[in-house]
């Protein structure tokens, strides 16, 4: 029989522009993963040599990324040094894989306390650093129609007849939502103002969220991937592999895609003994979670299929859930997967998301999990599923109820 494992407490770090003139670029990504950590400590009066383990998502550890990142963070976070680290990629959702990790250690019981989460600087280290076997291995590329991920986004618009109005709609009520939300102060409690080396202040809240989006202002965006898909070819693969289709409709753009930013985030898990310990109070529970493959061309219908198959190991059915977080990669993924469990759009990413705030690919599990957990506690809720799109065709999902 599993433990039960609990969630005590999360952090993230404020997301920056992923660019050179973003805030945060400044600073390495040791040091930022390391924020959260430092954060969790002091905030609980931590005594790190109680932590078994840390597991951090990172997608381009390569370079000053690379080297098991998460290792470093800890040590760069003054934990104690029986505290091990360990950097895993499962693209997208390495953030909500690594708590999974965490939390399953736990559950195991061959942990007590761990904590899971993930960094990103995409302004550092861009993505496709690391290169990739799958678009420079010609005969699994060719076998498996590889398209770049944008390509996948417009053909699941496509083949589910979302207009670009559709598109950005959603991508627009993304940006106001996030907007009312840092107004009203729900990401105070658990956003930790970056610092740098000195103690100055670099950046204390998301950097890329543009409050008067509208569906008018993004209907000036060029779509992205047009070019793309005509340029190398990519349209005609996707067709052959979906030859119900006359052609692709490039609908998405800058506007109603995931922002490019750097940032990280922390989950502090543990068992019951331990929470008692170290005099933490359990926040939720992990109730279940679940990872599944999907068609690989098109990529980014594997969430519904994942939360479904959470929610089976759950003994739960959509109806139980409260609350919904998916990580808004493209305006198409959160569309597609609503209308898959049929969701009410006013209990999903109701405080906006990563088209407004920001997609640190190794971080955004950890951070969505953690927003949710809080918009749970401020509605007096109790269940919440967390869910992401995973790149060659993945999905990852966590159900969680407070305690």
């Amino acid at each position: 029989m599993s433990t039960q494992t609990f969630i005590y407490d999360h952090v993230r770090t404020p997301r920056g522009k992923g660019k050179p003139d973003g805030s945060l670029h400044e600073i390495t990504p040791v040091w930022l993963a390391s924020r959260p950590l430092v954060a969790l400590r002091e905030r609980n009066a931590l005594d790190t040599r109680g932590v078994d383990d840390v597991v951090l998502g990172c997608v381009m550890p390569v370079g000053e990324q690379g080297g098991n990142i998460a290792r470093m963070a800890v040590l760069q976070a003054d934990y104690d040094q029986s505290v091990a680290g360990m950097q895993i990629n499962r693209y997208c959702g390495s953030g909500l894989e690594a708590v999974a990790i965490a939390a399953a250690r736990v559950m195991a019981g061959q942990a007590d306390l761990a904590i899971g989460g993930g960094v990103e600087t995409m302004s550092r280290v861009p993505m496709g650093a690391d290169g990739g076997a799958w678009a420079l291995e010609p005969q699994l590329a060719f076998k498996t129609y590889f398209v770049m991920q944008g390509i996948s986004a417009d053909l699941l618009a496509s083949l589910h007849g979302h207009s670009r109005q559709d598109l950005d709609a959603f991508a627009a009520q993304s940006h106001q939502r996030a907007a009312q939300a840092w107004e009203a102060g729900y990401f105070d409690k658990s956003v930790v103002p970056v610092q740098d080396f000195l103690g100055l202040e670099l950046l204390a809240r998301d950097e890329t969220i543009r409050p008067g989006t509208s569906v008018q202002s993004l209907a000036t965006l060029p779509a992205a991937f047009a070019s793309m898909g005509t340029q190398y070819g990519y349209d005609s693969v996707a067709l052959q592999r979906y030859p119900q289709l006359e052609r692709i409709e490039h609908a998405h753009h800058a506007g109603n895609s995931s922002g490019i930013v750097d940032g990280a985030a922390a989950v502090l898990l543990g068992n019951a003994q331990a929470g008692t310990q170290h005099g933490l109070k359990a926040r939720a529970r992990i109730v279940s979670f679940a990872t599944i493959g999907s068609e690989p061309t098109l990529m980014l219908d594997a969430p519904s299929h994942a939360a479904q198959k959470a929610l089976a190991r759950a003994g739960m059915q959509a109806s139980d859930i409260d609350l919904w977080e998916i990580n808004e990669a493209f305006s198409s993924v959160v569309l597609t997967f609503m209308e898959a469990l049929h969701i009410d759009p006013d209990r999903i990413n109701v405080n906006g998301g990563a088209i407004a705030m920001g997609h640190p690919l190794g971080a955004s599990g950890a951070m969505i999990l953690g927003t949710v957990l809080d918009e749970l506690e401020r509605r007096g809720l109790r269940t919440a599923l967390v869910c992401l799109c995973v790149a060659a065709g993945m999905g990852s999902a966590m159900v969680i109820e407070r305690v």
